[in-house]
């Protein structure tokens, strides 16, 4: 449980900046917020409750509405909320999919800070340099127990694996 609370602490220091352009976007909707309060008050000693899922199912149709309201960078971020919530209840089976669960957050919030910025695949890159120093030793521990990150889905998928590969290897001095 210590491990999962520091996964989630991860999640959402990755997931949290990008808030800011979810909230200018779409000021009413609170979800993604909630979704990111959710899993910080797991990571901060909450018990792991069916709040935190409901909260994430909550962002994942705010997800959907921005998407279908033409707001990429804004969707983007109640993704990052979905993984950050998401990543309470990461499965200890070995699969792939499962590293989407730890490194989405930044991810999605990499892409969010992309496409706010006109798709400058620098800014995301910077991103993910910021969130490979917010990775502590638990973080990286537990990534290594899985595969790396699985092919496929598209920028975010791109990004995820930069992420990946980054703190799989040794830092160089």
């Amino acid at each position: 449980m210590a491990e999962l609370r520091e996964i989630a602490g991860y999640a959402v220091a990755c997931a949290q900046p990008a808030l800011a352009i979810f909230e200018q976007a779409r000021p009413d909707d609170p979800r993604p917020r909630a979704a990111i309060d959710a899993a910080q008050a797991f990571a901060d000693g909450a018990k792991r409750t069916k709040v935190i899922r409901d909260h994430a199912w909550a962002a994942h149709r705010a997800y959907q509405e921005a998407r279908d309201a033409g707001q990429a960078a804004a969707s983007d971020v109640a993704r990052a909320a979905v993984a950050a919530a998401s990543a309470a209840f990461l499965h200890p089976l070995a699969k792939a999919t499962q590293v989407l669960h730890i490194l989405g957050p930044a991810a999605h919030a990499a892409r969010a800070f992309e496409l706010d910025a006109g798709d400058d695949h620098e800014v995301g890159a910077a991103y993910i340099e910021k969130s490979r120093a917010l990775a502590g030793p638990v973080v990286i521990s537990v990534l290594a127990r899985y595969p790396l990150a699985p092919g496929g889905r598209g920028r975010v998928g791109e990004l995820v694996r930069e992420l990946d590969a980054s703190l799989r290897r040794p830092l160089s001095h």
